[in-house]
């Protein structure tokens, strides 16, 4: 690996929107990502990641679950691989997705000294998602339902841009394979952003802030549950609860609108705007025509270049207030909520049990409880959970013990997804899965895949939901649902209004 850090800071060039769009933006940024510290208040994100298809080494891991009616197949699934050149190759994996991708990043050599003096913990590697149905591979026996797009796509990674917004400094990255040199692609790409003059970021500036015509619109928006399905299936958990087959659900449902012609990073640009967060993530797979605008508050799982674990589980949620002191109340009113602690405090304890399947015996902590933050739109209760990974597990077998994150299962978990499987009509498919990265040094940071759009073959799709408990009541829980889907939900109204109003004038 080589790297630089650039005499410019990021600020001098437009900062992160600026330079992904002036970068990667042309030809509606086909294969690109941008892993986004949106929200870097507080010290909750510092690093942001981004980058296209870059050098020889790049490629695209395309992943589906072997299909349910297919008797032949006792699991596993079908992977593309799809090299820098544009060659596919296809192959069966009877061991899964998890255990191909562990085997990945073992058979990488590299050399520590790479990486010194760098602040961040990724070097190039994979970014793209895991979706929520490779539960499969984590202890459920199978998925009721299958997912319309690819259970998991990412992107091997070999030139990356960094931004560190804590120091407002850029860093520049390259992997090569040892018989070629990375200097002159380092060199260019400090050139680009010499070059680039410190603009406002284009185009969306001034949506985020005309919501009133919007509002006003009748939502295109499918919901797979009635208001009535959703309080009768908050009620069916109760009665799981009741009758001792779990602690907690959490229950979730998808809301689907069909769109026409779609500039889809520019959907993402008026969502970060409108609702920033610190693990938030813009992916677009081309060859898959899956675009994904993630705007989440909630990490899932991060291991550090120092074997440190580390979950930051969301559970319990309400809305902002209108004025400092209504907002200042209903604040307080989750901080002291009984329910919100209850469903905290059980997944915490889960959560505790994951990581030490994974961690050095007594080293698994809680070093903050029940803590509030708050983000644009809602206060949220989050906790913090850490250990120590042992030193005979990989990256990949601490990802496999956590996932799906347990802040959208409920406890116990196995059996919670199992009750799920058949009180949910549809596949959560990316929604409850990860997004992030895996360093080629076993680093990785992923988040929870929640407050997004995903953009598939023409429709956008929303997924939201809440934890139920033997305390929760069936028609607040709808509210919570519908108040977590609210914000992505109005950035894809927003966009299409504008595209509307556009198209009108000319």
């Amino acid at each position: 690996m080589t790297w630089k850090k650039l005499d410019c800071s990021a600020s001098q060039v437009g900062g992160a929107d600026n330079i992904f769009c002036e970068l990667f933006g042309d030809e509606k940024a086909k294969n690109s990502f941008w892993l986004d510290s949106s929200s870097t208040e507080k010290e909750r994100a510092r690093f942001s990641f981004m980058g296209g298809k870059g050098g020889s080494l790049w490629k695209q891991l395309t992943f589906r679950l072997s299909n349910r009616s297919d008797r032949t197949c006792k699991g596993g699934g079908h992977l593309s691989v799809e090299d820098a050149n544009g060659h596919v190759k296809s192959t069966f994996l009877e061991d899964g997705f998890f255990d191909y991708l562990n085997k990945e990043l073992l058979s990488i050599c590299f050399d520590e000294k790479d990486y010194e003096g760098l602040p961040f913990d990724f070097y190039g590697g994979y970014i793209g998602y895991i979706g929520y149905d490779l539960k499969a591979e984590c202890g459920v026996a199978s998925n009721r339902h299958r997912s319309k797009t690819p259970d998991a796509c990412l992107f091997f990674t070999d030139n990356v841009i960094v931004i560190d917004h804590q120091c407002d400094d850029i860093y520049t990255l390259s992997l090569h394979d040892g018989s070629t040199s990375t200097t002159s692609h380092l060199d260019d790409v400090e050139q680009s952003l010499l070059n680039l003059q410190a603009l406002t970021p284009r185009r969306l500036r001034s949506q985020a802030s005309r919501g009133s015509s919007v509002v006003k619109l009748k939502s295109g928006f499918f919901v797979e549950k009635s208001r009535e399905q959703y309080i009768k299936d908050v009620e069916n958990c109760q009665e799981f609860i009741q009758e001792g087959e779990s602690y907690e659900l959490c229950l979730t449902t998808q809301m689907r609108m069909k769109l026409g012609e779609i500039d889809s990073l520019g959907l993402y640009r008026n969502l970060r705007e409108r609702n920033p967060a610190p693990y938030a993530a813009w992916l677009n797979f081309s060859r898959e025509n899956l675009s994904i605008c993630c705007s989440s508050p909630e990490r899932f799982l991060r291991l550090d270049r120092n074997a440190i674990l580390e979950a930051k589980p969301i559970k319990g949620t309400i809305a902002r207030g209108s004025t400092p002191k209504e907002d200042e109340f209903l604040k307080l009113q989750l901080e002291y909520s009984e329910k919100d602690q209850a469903e905290n405090l059980m997944i915490v304890d889960l959560l505790r049990n994951d990581l030490g399947r994974v961690c050095e015996p007594g080293s698994v902590h809680v070093p903050h409880i029940m803590e509030i933050e708050s983000y644009a739109t809602v206060h949220t209760m989050v906790s913090t959970i850490r250990g120590k990974k042992r030193s005979d597990v990989s990256a990949i077998d601490c990802v496999r013990a956590a996932f799906p994150g347990g802040s959208m299962t409920g406890a116990p978990k196995l059996r919670s997804m199992e009750l799920l499987d058949h009180l949910e009509n549809c596949s959560r498919g990316i929604y409850s899965g990860c997004i992030g990265f895996f360093s080629y040094n076993q680093a990785f940071d992923l988040n929870i895949v929640i407050r997004t759009v995903v953009i598939h073959e023409g429709e956008a799709s929303v997924g939201a939901g809440g934890a139920i408990t033997a305390l929760s009541d069936p028609d607040e829980e709808y509210k919570e649902m519908i108040l977590k889907s609210r914000a992505p939900i109005k950035a894809v109204l927003e966009h299409q209004s504008s595209i509307f109003s556009s198209d009108t004038q000319k």
